[in-house]
């Protein structure tokens, strides 16, 4: 079943709450074939600028060195589809990262057949959080604590053995 990890963006000033959720994403951890096949295209379009920027030194330096090495044409291309299919495979990483850097929280991780389940699992559990508030404090211990004796499997600091 696919995992969605779910991000919340950082809160602005005199927001309505539903505009504020409507804006959370919530990323599939999969392969993405666009990030595959067209890789700064996909940068582009999903405003991964420093993504980007980082993406065309290390190819720079991939050409540069392949260059400099004369390696043949097929190596070359061989080496072109792996870096292709490392960046398919580290697309929704990738993503991750931009948001987490933007400010926006990651909120958890929710299990669903297809996105629109996860987006009503999320957002029925996140809905009934706000409602309840925060969690009440824990209860004040029963009876008497002893320091004379052993709690678990720890006696008291500074004690004898």
């Amino acid at each position: 079943m696919p995992a969605y990890a779910v991000f919340e963006p950082p809160a602005r000033a005199n927001r309505p709450l539903l505009d504020h959720a409507a804006r959370f994403v919530f990323l599939r951890d999969r392969f993405s074939w666009g990030a595959f096949l067209l890789g700064p295209f996909w940068m582009i379009w999903r405003r991964l600028w420093l993504v980007l920027v980082v993406y065309i030194v290390v190819i720079a330096a991939i050409e540069y060195g392949l260059r400099r090495f004369a390696v043949p044409a097929t190596a070359r291309t061989i080496v072109y589809l792996l870096v292709a299919l490392l960046v398919g495979i580290e697309a929704p990483g990738l993503r991750r990262w931009t948001l987490l850097r933007r400010g926006w929280r990651e909120r958890g991780v929710v299990v669903a057949d297809d996105l629109e389940m996860a987006e009503r699992r999320f957002f029925d559990a996140w809905s009934r959080e706000r409602s309840l508030g925060p969690p009440p404090p824990p209860p004040p211990p029963r009876g008497p604590v002893s320091s004379a004796g052993v709690i678990g499997l720890f006696p008291e600091p500074g004690g004898g053995r």
